[in-house]
Formats: C-alpha cells, sequence, structure tokens
C-alpha cells in the first residue's frame, strides 16, 4: 500500500495527469460503446506537436537548477486544489552512464514533508525534444523545450496521452519579470489555457536535502 501511495504521490506532484481511464465508470464498470457510423477522420495530431520547440537547443546550458514559477493545466486536480500547490524545484544533470539521457530531481512538499522524485529524460534526435518513459510506450510523456535563455527561464511543454500542460521556470525567484510572466500567459492562451487554468506555483521555503526516507526513485518508472 505504502508503494502504490509514493506513486500516487509521483505522479500528482510531476505531472497531475488523471489515474484513470475515462472509459471506466463509478465502481469499476465498464461502459458499452454505442454503435456509429463509419466515419472518415482526419488523422490525429498531437497536441505537443503543435508546440514549437526552441531551434538549437543545448541540453548541457539547460543543466542546473529551475524554480517552478506558473503552470497551464487542464487537470482536475489542479483545478480543485490549485490554491495548495506547493513550492517545487527541479534540478537537471547529465546523466554519467549516457550521453543520451538527463537526471532529473524534484523537490517539492506534501503534508509538510519535502519529497524528492527522481527521473530520467531521455534525449530525442529532434532539437529541444525529450521523453519521459512509461511502462508502455502510449503511456510515455513528451517533452518539449519551447522556450529558454539557460540563464534565467525556460518554458516547457508536457504531454501524457492527450493531455498537455505547460510549465514555466526561472533560475532565481528574485526579481521576477512581468513581460516574461505575461509572455507564458500569451503562450498557454495559444493552448486553450485561459486565466482560469494557471496556476503559480509559491516562490519561497524551497526544500533543500531531502532523507533517503522520502525519496522516490522513478528510473526505470514509477
Amino acid at each position: 500500500m505504502a508503494g502504490v501511495w509514493r506513486c500516487m504521490l509521483a505522479a500528482a506532484v510531476l505531472m497531475c495527469v488523471c489515474l484513470w481511464d475515462t472509459t471506466e465508470a463509478v465502481g469499476g464498470a465498464v461502459s458499452r460503446p454505442r454503435p456509429q457510423r463509419t466515419r472518415h477522420k482526419k488523422p490525429k495530431v498531437d497536441p505537443i506537436e503543435l508546440a514549437p520547440a526552441a531551434q538549437n537547443v543545448d541540453i548541457q546550458q539547460m543543466t542546473g537548477t529551475w524554480y517552478l514559477l506558473n503552470m497551464a493545466s487542464k487537470c482536475s486536480h489542479l483545478i480543485n486544489h490549485g490554491t495548495k500547490v506547493q513550492p517545487t524545484v527541479l534540478t537537471l544533470t547529465r546523466s554519467p552512464d549516457s550521453d543520451q539521457t538527463l537526471s532529473v530531481s524534484t523537490k517539492t512538499r506534501d503534508n509538510h514533508q519535502c519529497w524528492e522524485i527522481k527521473q530520467v529524460y531521455h534525449l530525442s534526435a529532434a532539437p529541444g525534444k525529450l521523453t519521459l518513459k512509461g511502462p508502455r510506450s502510449e503511456l510515455d510523456t513528451k517533452i518539449v523545450i519551447g522556450e529558454t535563455d539557460y540563464s534565467s527561464y525556460a518554458i516547457m511543454y508536457f504531454q501524457k496521452r492527450d493531455q498537455i500542460s505547460m510549465k514555466l521556470y526561472s533560475r532565481s525567484v528574485d526579481n521576477l519579470s512581468e513581460p516574461l510572466l505575461s509572455k507564458f500567459e500569451q503562450l498557454a492562451e495559444k493552448q486553450t489555457f485561459g486565466l482560469a487554468y494557471l496556476f503559480p506555483f509559491p516562490t519561497y521555503s524551497h526544500c533543500g536535502d531531502v532523507d533517503q526516507d522520502h525519496v522516490i526513485n522513478c528510473d526505470p518508472e514509477c
């Protein structure tokens, strides 16, 4: 039970994805499909494919500490609990075992306790695009580095299945730039995220060192 709870915590903290398939009704009953007419559908395009990726991204310059400032998402958990988000800090380091992966550490709080979630991002051949692998390929999380200047801010897109979110990171929580926050809002609006779907994160009381009992290792997966 403790292992299941830790996985749910990691999922809620990191991606805010729905934990249940939408075809399942309350109580576990599977809804009966309705007969439908055959229709010619347009080829499906993943929402993240429409997210512009930064050109010639230097992954080495992306390493280091990033503070989460804002998130755009239609996740029901955030919609219901967005006022209770906790300060979150991301640390990226090059993996010692491979030049095709990034080691990822995310630190945040849950119930006044600091937690650290460890993951691995896999680099792709396309500049600015990464993958967080799931237990099956359809459960992979696609990641796009949309914009960054490496020294002050980064805007990243995340997609798992058809659910997309955006995150604004900063190297520092001091002297926040209003033009940068406005830019994030404008880019979020292009992904149909109005102001009601923007969730600012606290810029104080970030977690430092975390004891091993509160480290969740999601490598190779949670």
